[in-house]
């Protein structure tokens, strides 16, 4: 049977483990999939030991980035964003094990954002500086949208929030919140921006999903701006990563 499973901590509220074991179920698939929910990324020696039949590893929170100096190889977008949420295992010469990263959220966030853009959405403020802004960056940079990036504290080629003017909200139409700000079970915070100056011209793209609304979201919505959740950009990067897995 082959295995695949998630690395995290923690990871009460798994998406991929229900998804991929009820896809494995569906399609007859020997195959299983196990959360690994280790405190120091150091464990991950640990679970390639003690989990030899091991195919391949998501990738999630706190460790996109600090996985990294563990693998043997990356893809061209994982290289360029500098975050991995998808990792190929492969036997090379004499059985050597080698490790692979890619990002798959850039897949899913390209395919799910692309069909809401039009001719205004020239700019776009990214909300949050973690793994997964760095795929929603080089996301948009590919389709042609130029981005920055919006934190809480001075950082070199960031905005503040506090920094976020009428002029800028008028040219940046297009906003992402990658932040946890708003996610289940904390429903009645949103990130600290003028929704007053929001327009039906503005997009408002949330990577959460739980709930299916935020208040990031509803608050775009009474001013008549184009509101999206990240479920589409979840489902669409685990179909991509079992599609690497099996490549």
């Amino acid at each position: 049977m082959r295995k695949y499973g998630l690395l995290g901590y923690p990871l009460g509220h798994s998406f991929s483990k229900t998804y991929f074991n009820q896809k494995f179920e569906a399609e007859k698939i020997d195959a299983q999939y196990i959360n690994f929910e280790i405190p120091n990324i150091k464990d991950i020696k640990n679970v390639i030991k003690e989990n030899p039949e091991l195919n391949g590893l998501n990738v999630t929170i706190p460790y996109k980035e600090q996985v990294i100096p563990y693998l043997d190889e990356l893809d061209d977008d994982a290289r360029q964003i500098g975050a991995v949420n998808v990792i190929k295992f492969t036997k090379g010469l004499f059985g050597k094990l080698k490790l692979k990263g890619y990002n798959s959220d850039i897949i899913g966030f390209k395919q799910s954002i692309e069909p809401l853009l039009n001719e205004t959405h020239r700019k776009a403020l990214v909300l949050g500086t973690g793994g997964a802004s760095k795929a929603v960056m080089h996301g948009l940079k590919q389709l042609g949208v130029g981005a920055t990036l919006v934190s809480r504290k001075h950082k070199e080629a960031c905005l503040t929030y506090e920094e976020i003017t009428p002029q800028i909200m008028e040219q940046y139409t297009i906003i992402v919140n990658t932040t946890p700000l708003g996610m289940f079970p904390n429903i009645d915070a949103c990130p600290d921006i003028p929704y007053d100056l929001l327009t039906p011209n503005h997009l408002l793209y949330d990577l959460l999903y739980n709930p299916d609304e935020t208040l990031f979201m509803k608050k775009g919505k009474e001013k008549g701006a184009t509101v999206k959740n990240g479920l589409e950009m979840l489902l669409l990067q685990a179909f991509a990563a079992w599609e690497i897995w099996q490549k």
